[in-house]
């Protein structure tokens, strides 16, 4: 039964225009689904989908630029404009220095995004899916009614027409949204038959946008959620994806399992439930990977820290042994054990082989403080060389997730802040001649010096005078002074070199300590 509300919904530009060029050429355009509950709920869309009762080539013959490289009718309309903006704001932000210009300019180009390409497909009505993810065959309609059966929930079932503002809600969509419901479109049981990753889309979209699942919906999952065996990894993984990128990752990863869909995530997830472990820990094993996972997306850090905070802890049940003497559990070697149970989950879901090298070096390496009295540089220099530079501050911000997720109330303790400044300290380049903007091999070639201890002396001296007036570093005037200090004696000169000794020994302390303070443990 149609249910139609006038409304008006703010929509860009480029979606109107294409609206009023369907409609002028004798046919019904519609935004359809996400894009209008988006709309609803005062979100920006991240992409547009319309509908309309003009074939494919019915609405190519519309439209200027366009491509169809599907079996469901969909045609793809690029909006040339909006790809000449990005382009433009791309080379804006590559040029910009501020750091709040460029957050400015990403917001932007996020924005447009969406609207580069706006996929335009013709009503449709579909048949049995024998294999629990296409339809058997798709036929066109020209009743956008047929269209919003075929949808998952009621909340996407929405056709939105932005010329006369009429809104079409046949299966309550704009009640459900208003009172937080997540709901099918029809029988629950037949929409998740028709496509089994519906049932991860419902947890997915319920977190996504703080709705309840209803009674009949979250019993047609539990009965249903073997059909996620017949869903590609990739799109589970997809899936995946979202609900750990969402703000409520733990929410997501407690609501599959309390509707039985997290072992077809990863069955390794759920064995840490109820695995109790030493006083350090307020949570179980579980609940304790989900509240470090929890704290990287609370930080908006980056996949690689959520999934690494999901598994660094995996192979704790297993590794789990009850020590007599110390009265309590211990997990030796879980970190090596759960780096190679998480490679093997995250290559079973196909995500890519940085990825899986990524979170899998985090997890393997997250102990590397374990023991206060190997807090030493040359320790850290180790750790460094065992991670990789590239993953040195990731596996700091996981140990930060790590110990909120233990219920610790602050993220980082002094002994984790005098690590951090270590790294620190090993990371950064230790001052010496090579930071000259002259060296020996040009000495040589340009100036006809002979190698040896005088040059050595040479380079010295010119660190003395360049170390706190940087100005000084600059080819030309260093080329002036090394030809005035190659006429000195010996003596002289090494004593001028023994000068610049000092003051590279005296720049590096003074370095260090800027980096003790910044890091509170001067």
């Amino acid at each position: 039964m149609s249910n139609t509300v006038t409304m008006s919904l703010e929509t860009p530009d480029a979606v109107s225009q294409i609206t009023k060029t369907l409609q002028s050429n004798g046919y019904e355009a519609f935004v359809v689904g996400g894009c209008v509950r988006d709309l609803l709920l005062g979100k920006s869309p991240k992409d547009w989908d319309m509908a309309t009762n003009a074939t494919p080539e019915q609405i190519q013959a519309c439209f200027e630029h366009t491509f169809y490289e599907n079996d469901f009718g969909t045609v793809g309309v690029v909006q040339d404009d909006i790809v000449d903006e990005l382009a433009l704001l791309h080379e804006k932000q590559s040029k910009a220095a501020d750091a709040e210009d460029k957050e400015n300019y990403q917001s932007k180009i996020n924005q447009l995004e969406a609207l580069k390409v706006i996929e335009i497909t013709p009503y449709r009505t579909e048949q049995k899916y024998s294999d629990g993810r296409r339809p058997d065959s798709v036929s066109f309609s020209d009743n956008i009614h047929d269209d919003l059966k075929r949808r998952d929930f009621t909340i996407n079932a929405l056709a939105y027409d932005c010329t006369s503002g009429e809104l079409i809600d046949d299966f309550g969509g704009i009640a459900d949204l208003q009172s937080k419901t997540l709901r099918c479109v029809g029988e629950p049981n037949e929409r998740f038959a028709e496509d089994g990753l519906r049932i991860l889309r419902a947890v997915r979209i319920a977190i996504e946008h703080g709705l309840t699942i209803s009674k009949e919906t979250q019993e047609a999952i539990i009965n249903q959620a073997k059909l996620l065996e017949k869903v590609s990894r990739e799109r589970i993984r997809d899936e995946f994806i979202r609900m750990l990128q969402s703000k409520e990752p733990m929410r997501a990863m407690l609501l599959a399992k309390d509707l039985h869909v997290l072992s077809y995530i990863s069955p390794d997830l759920e064995r840490g439930v109820g695995v109790d472990q030493n006083g350090a820990h307020k949570y179980d094993v579980f609940e304790h990977l989900l509240r470090t996972m929890q704290h990287g997306a609370d930080r908006d850090w980056s996949l690689v820290i959520r999934l690494a905070g999901l598994f660094h802890d995996i192979s704790k049940p297993e590794t789990r042994r009850w020590n007599k003497e110390k009265n309590d559990w211990t997990f030796y070697g879980h970190e090596v054990v759960g780096a190679r149970v998480t490679k093997k989950a995250l290559e079973d879901l196909k995500f890519s082989r940085e990825i899986v090298s990524r979170v899998t070096t985090l997890v393997r390496w997250h102990m590397f403080f374990s023991d206060p009295d190997q807090i030493t540089l040359s320790a850290v220099r180790r750790i460094i060389r065992n991670v990789g530079p590239d993953n040195v501050w990731d596996l700091i911000r996981l140990r930060i997730c790590d110990r909120i997720g233990m219920g610790r109330p602050k993220e980082k303790s002094y002994r984790l802040r005098q690590y951090t400044a270590m790294m620190d300290e090993a990371m950064r380049s230790p001052i010496s001649v090579k930071d000259l903007k002259l060296n020996g091999d040009q000495m040589i070639a340009e100036l006809h010096m002979k190698p040896g201890r005088r040059m050595g002396w040479i380079l010295h001296a010119l660190m003395n005078i360049t170390l706190f007036e940087p100005e000084n570093n600059n080819k030309e005037f260093l080329v002036k002074q090394a030809l005035e200090y190659d006429k000195l004696s010996d003596k002289e000169l090494q004593q001028l070199a023994e000068q610049g000794k000092e003051a590279i020994s005296q720049a590096e302390a003074d370095e260090i300590k800027k980096i003790k303070r910044k890091h509170r443990i001067a």
